[in-house]
């Protein structure tokens, strides 16, 4: 194996692996912008794979071919709706953040395999059919680029490409619009974003319900493209994963999406790593552990250097100062 067909695999396989974590670390980017921190991402992602793989095994027959795309849709909306508890208990109840994201974690891993239990009988789901999953496939025409096309746009899921252009839209929209503008100062200045009229519970409601939809995206995808079923171990500190992936990006959506790929490589070396002749000799166990003690090791070396939203986790009490 020569070492261009070793780097195609390995980017290719780090690409799929890190959309899952882009599309979550967006998530978050609104959330924590917005003021809230969001523990739940992994929970948002556990119930976000458990909705998406129960619909493709549902309705697959119905959908056909369409069926992976409308089971994110379905993903989302659960993600969005399991995320409003955590608004709910962070924003009007005021509780302490970081408990209430916990208890989701707790509540979607629970809910997720009893229901599982409920519906299969058994502690996972059956498999998705092959057809009905997202493929690594070559984009049309990018693929044929020279040396370039083999490198980024083969063996590639479209999904991967998608977290991508989202994070750059997510950025425009948090950087270059008036809502992002919105977002972003009551997740640093709650009340002088008051006075001059802004909602700020609405707002913050907005930024948990879209990291509801964006983690329960990111479960689906990974669920979808790399598990293909729902177990208690489908999910296991991705969403961990993603919320450092958006610290060590420094809260801004392109930064989140650089630390998502540079995990994702991480991550895909404990999947491929064994096929690869440079690492067929590295015991499987120090592959597996790869992925967090990178994490670990890149919050070690840059969080000291990154600023929080200034309110960030603070509950807002309107005419408080």
């Amino acid at each position: 194996m020569d070492f261009m067909t070793i780097l195609e695999i390995i980017i290719s396989s780090s690409l799929v692996v890190a959309a899952p974590l882009i599309f979550t670390a967006l998530g978050g980017v609104f959330s924590e912008r917005s003021g809230v921190v969001n523990i739940g991402l992994e929970g948002l992602m556990v119930i976000g794979a458990f909705a998406a793989i129960v619909f493709n095994l549902t309705f697959a027959s119905t959908f056909g071919a369409a069926t992976p795309w409308v089971a994110l849709i379905a993903a989302m909306a659960v993600g969005g709706l399991l995320s409003l508890l955590h608004a709910l208990a962070s924003i009007t109840f005021r509780a302490d953040q970081v408990v209430s994201g916990v208890a989701i974690n707790f509540l979607a891993l629970g809910a997720g395999l009893f229901l599982v239990k409920l519906i299969y009988g058994k502690g996972q789901t059956d498999i998705i059919r092959t057809e009905y999953s997202f493929k690594k496939v070559d984009i049309p025409f990018l693929s044929d680029i020279p040396v370039i096309g083999n490198l980024f746009f083969s063996r590639v899921t479209y999904t991967a490409y998608i977290a991508i252009i989202l994070a750059f839209v997510v950025w425009y929209i948090l950087y270059k619009t008036p809502f992002g503008l919105r977002l972003r100062s009551v997740g640093e200045h709650p009340m002088a974003a008051d006075t001059m009229g802004i909602n700020v519970t609405k707002m913050r409601y907005i930024g948990v319900f879209l990291s509801g939809l964006l983690g329960g995206l990111g479960g689906a995808v990974y669920a979808q493209s790399i598990s293909l079923d729902f177990s208690h171990s489908t999910i296991t500190g991705q969403g961990f994963m993603a919320l450092a992936a958006m610290i060590f990006g420094k809260w801004n959506p392109l930064g989140a999406m650089g630390a998502a790929l540079f995990f994702g490589f991480a991550q895909s070396l404990s999947i491929v790593g064994s096929s690869i002749p440079l690492f067929e000799n590295v015991p499987s166990v120090y592959l597996q552990i790869a992925p967090y003690v990178l994490t670990i090791l890149a919050l070690a070396g840059f969080i000291g250097r990154a600023d929080a939203p200034k309110a960030l986790g603070n509950p807002y009490i309107k005419g408080s100062r």
